[in-house]
């Protein structure tokens, strides 16, 4: 078979000619083999901390989006769409490799450190320029793993950056991301509330207050979602007045969960399911299932993107991605619709350190929340510049928030699991339902193989794994952990068992020579809370430990069981903090303390910490809500 570069040079040559083989122009003799080559046109267009749940095609009170609408029309709604972690440079990580974060160490937002790709793999429209494409990007690209040159032609290209290419017969893929509903689009000043945005027939979800300023919050990003469709319209347009709409598959989608409060940074359905609508060209419409109703049950997942760009384009699918195709040749409606489960994961937003994975099994929700002690609430900076966010947990505080609005604020326990069928806001926790203890079982298993499989370096915290060098090759670094990965799962799922039948373990791994095994002890002793406090003498004896990790977590329990002050531990091991990462690490747990209800100051200052580590950017933001920096 002749390569894209050969036949277009021969076909130059042979235009000059005017050569014959046989009585055939070699000319035509070439283009139909380009004919045999030609591949689809693909264009990606995202639109930030989107969740499905505020487009009118998933929800009938949500926002009306004309243009994605009448993309709908000639295409399919994919009813189950999900990104694998509810924020933009963790999702759309996995979206470019085709990978799992936690596994190949691109799990954390704001990356400490950029990752190098996976042995032997590349983003994956590296592969698409390779085989001919045109490959561009507007506005915004934000991985946590290393671009190399060869990923696109134009990486910082306009809107229609597709017109660049060579040639009109040059196939492109072209990524948009649209701004307009970015989450600092609702950090308004609250006065703003009662201007000429509608409000009063709005559905506001069962978790929030229905307070004016919600009302309003909920209304402008409705306004917004229409600002960003008008962009729709234009890049759609574009494709029709260059003659390619037809040879185009157009993706619109969220880049993450939604904007509003509890959703990105989250693992909510609001943060992790986002829309997902595919307008299928009618050149290329057997590359596509076809679906009667145009919807499609079958679940979908941001790793399964990278893989499905390679399987329209008659490319084949590295081995390391962990996703599968659901467009393209082979791919039938069956083939969708039997996958029907998503995995999720949480472990750094900013500054916010908290540990917890997903799996969605058609209409079931299992979340696991490996420092159970913590409220989903936490606070986060950039979070909490939103006024309904920050009005939210004032209402918390005064006592004016019915159960479903105060859970946010409550801690989360080790394990949720939701009917979402019945409570698609996920407001009721079946974790200790009898009922459904057959499902939490089942969940709970699936989720723990997916983790240890991997395996999942999340388990190991980040200050950890990068002064174990674990950033320069995290795949082979997690495999070369996976046993020790395995044993702490083991320990930290003794918070699953009743404190009677943990008791015993829980001691022996409070005396381990490995400081992980006592980290994640301890991490259990503060989830059982007042039931451990018979482990208060070892506790005590750990706050001497070597390892500043093991000594703010002892601290932490016994400052949660009120057996002894924790100050003095967490100013004398940020003072010594190896790094940055682990002083952050320390002060998460130093702001659970002093925000919940124990009566801990942490009247500390900056001299309390190192000025290598203060300059770390996360450090700072978490310093200044502490009131330090003045």
């Amino acid at each position: 078979m002749l390569s894209s570069d050969n036949i277009k040079t021969r076909r130059d040559f042979l235009k000059f000619t005017g050569a014959t083989v046989l009585g055939m122009s070699v000319l035509n003799l070439s283009a139909s083999v380009l004919e045999t080559t030609k591949k689809p046109n693909i264009v990606w267009i995202m639109a930030e901390d989107l969740a499905k749940h505020h487009l009118r095609l998933y929800d009938k009170n949500a926002a009306s989006s004309p243009s994605v609408e009448a993309m709908a029309e000639s295409g399919l709604i994919f009813e189950n769409a999900f990104c694998n972690a509810p924020v933009c440079s963790v999702a759309r990580s996995s979206l470019i490799t085709g990978c799992y974060a936690p596994r190949i160490g691109t799990q954390y937002h704001r990356r400490a450190q950029l990752v190098p790709m996976p042995d032997r793999l590349q983003m994956f429209p590296a592969y698409l320029r390779n085989a001919g494409y045109y490959t561009t990007n507007s506005t915004k690209r934000d991985y946590n793993c290393k671009e190399s040159t060869d990923v696109w032609d134009e990486p910082s290209g306009k809107m229609d950056a597709w017109r660049n290419r060579s040639t009109k017969e040059t196939p492109f893929f072209h990524v948009i991301t649209l701004l307009q509903t970015h989450e600092g689009k609702l950090h308004f000043n609250p006065k703003e509330v009662g201007s000429d945005v509608k409000s009063e027939t709005l559905k506001i979800p069962p978790q929030y207050p229905d307070t004016e300023l919600f009302r309003y919050t909920y209304a402008r990003l409705y306004d917004l979602i229409l600002d960003a469709d008008k962009e729709v319209a234009k890049i759609i347009d574009n494709l029709k007045q260059d003659g390619l709409l037809e040879d185009t598959f157009i993706f619109y989608f969220g880049d993450n969960g939604g904007t509003l409060p509890g959703s990105k940074g989250y693992l909510s359905e609001t943060g992790l399911h986002v829309p997902l609508v595919v307008r299928v060209p009618q050149n290329w419409k057997h590359l596509a299932p076809q679906s009667p109703d145009k919807r499609i049950s079958g679940f979908v997942s941001f790793v399964d993107f990278a893989a499905t760009m390679l399987n329209l384009s008659g490319l084949k699918i590295p081995k390391q991605m962990d996703g599968r195709p659901f467009l393209g040749k082979g791919i039938t409606l069956k083939a969708i619709n039997k996958h029907n489960e998503t995995f999720g994961s949480a472990d750094r937003f900013d500054e916010l350190y908290y540990t917890s994975r997903s799996l969605r099994k058609d209409s079931m929700k299992y979340i696991r929340n490996y420092e159970p002690y913590l409220p989903t609430s936490l606070y986060n900076q950039y979070r909490y510049k939103m006024a309904a966010f920050e009005q939210w947990r004032q209402l918390y505080k005064q006592g004016k928030l019915n159960a479903a609005q105060a859970k946010f604020f409550e801690p989360k326990g080790p394990e949720e699991l939701y009917d979402l069928t019945a409570d698609p806001y996920e407001t009721v926790n079946l974790a200790n339902n009898p009922k459904h203890k057959s499902t939490l079982k089942k969940l709970r298993r699936r989720l723990k193989q997916h983790m240890t499989d991997m395996p999942d370096l999340g388990i190991i915290p980040e200050c950890i794994w990068l002064l174990e060098g674990g950033d320069t090759n995290p795949v082979a670094y997690g495999q070369s952990q996976k046993s020790r990965i395995s044993k702490y799962i083991e320990v930290a799922d003794l918070m699953l068992l009743t404190y009677d039948k943990a008791v015993e373990k829980i001691k022996t791994s409070l005396k381990s020579n490995d400081p992980l095994i006592r980290y994640w002890a301890l991490t259990v002793c503060a989830g059982f809370g007042q039931k451990a406090k018979d482990m208060t003498v070892i506790a005590k004896t750990l706050t001497e430990d070597n390892d500043n990790l093991v000594r703010c977590r002892a601290a932490l329990f016994l400052g949660v069981i009120g057996a002894m002050d924790p100050q003095p531990i967490y100013q004398q091991t940020l003072r010594q903090a190896r790094s940055s990462m682990e002083a952050l690490h320390i002060l998460n747990d130093l702001i659970y303390l002093r925000d919940g209800k124990f009566g801990y100051a942490f009247d500390f200052s900056l001299q309390d910490i190192s000025k290598t580590n203060y300059d770390n950017w996360g450090v700072k933001q978490r310093t200044e809500y502490l009131g330090w920096n003045s």
